[in-house]
């Protein structure tokens, strides 16, 4: 039963990630890499250049680095902060007993069964500065168009507030589910002792959510670090130096203008390391908390 997992996941996962680690330490690109034209085989002539790669990356020689690793540090922070805090709002109004809580529950949910490609497609046009709604509305209110996804700053709230419009839906019933987790009777004891809504709040649900939050929050960190499609597909090509986050400039590198396969690569295993590290050191964190209570 084992061995077709193990079969899977080396087809999956090992060889694709063995191959990225190999390239990485080349000088791979599309002007030495072997190809086949027509009848014709033209060799491979890339070189293994160790870790020259990492070097030139790490140590600013390459210069895009260490910018665009602070713009995807903050878009992951502020998306993955947006997520919860509003997914927590939601989460705690569709537990209470309302009239249609299954209908607000349904429509809530919406937006995460909507194709991820999608909506961003849709955001976009609605961003659009000629013919998109936001500035049909603003021209109605007597404010001038804005170029929202021409603008570098402008391009990077824009793409917060539709990651954020795409990720609230799962952090909502992750933490739904938490709620519903949490005994009524710890609810309603400390009700009894005379604490407030706040007071209940922070030394009741809170505490009965850390296991589900830890959880959601790393793998919304995880999913928003490597958020591909929304930067590329809201901003396409006019995505600034600025605006771009690691990923997207990987996917650059290795499929627009001269194809540099190991700079792709050694991008691709930095950005998984990084996620490594930050894993291990959130778990153990976590791990420290749970001893300390």
């Amino acid at each position: 039963m084992v061995l077709p997992v193990v079969v899977v996941l080396a087809v999956l996962v090992g060889y694709p990630l063995g191959r990225g680690i190999y390239l990485s330490l080349t000088d791979a690109n599309e002007a030495n890499v072997g190809r086949t034209i027509g009848v014709n085989h033209i060799p491979s002539t890339y070189e293994f250049v160790g870790l020259d790669n990492y070097w030139k990356v790490l140590s600013g020689q390459e210069g895009h680095f260490y910018g665009r690793l602070g713009w995807t540090v903050v878009w992951t922070a502020a998306c993955v902060f947006l997520h919860y805090a509003i997914g927590l709002g939601l989460a705690l109004l569709l537990n209470r007993r309302m009239r249609f809580r299954a209908l607000y529950r349904v429509l809530l949910i919406l937006p995460w069964a909507v194709p991820a490609f999608v909506a961003t497609f849709s955001w976009r046009l609605m961003f659009n500065e000629k013919y998109g709604v936001l500035n049909a509305m603003l021209e109605k209110l007597g404010v001038g168009a804005v170029d929202w996804l021409g603008d570098s700053t402008l391009q990077k709230m824009s793409a917060v507030a539709v990651n954020v419009w795409l990720g609230v839906p799962f952090m909502m019933v992750a933490i739904l589910g938490g709620l519903q987790s949490i005994p009524a009777e710890l609810h309603e004891a400390a009700e009894m002792d005379g604490a407030s809504p706040w007071q209940r709040f922070r030394h009741v649900t809170l505490p009965g959510l850390r296991p589900v939050s830890g959880t959601v929050i790393l793998l919304g960190t995880i999913w928003t670090f490597n958020m591909f499609q929304v930067i590329y597909l809201l901003i396409g090509q006019g995505a600034s130096s600025e605006s771009e986050i690691l990923v997207t400039y990987s996917y650059r590198l290795a499929f627009q203008g001269i194809r540099d396969y190991a700079g792709s690569a050694t991008y691709g295993i930095l950005i998984l390391s990084l996620l490594l590290v930050f894993a291990v050191f959130y778990r153990r964190l976590l791990a420290r908390q749970e001893e300390a209570r």
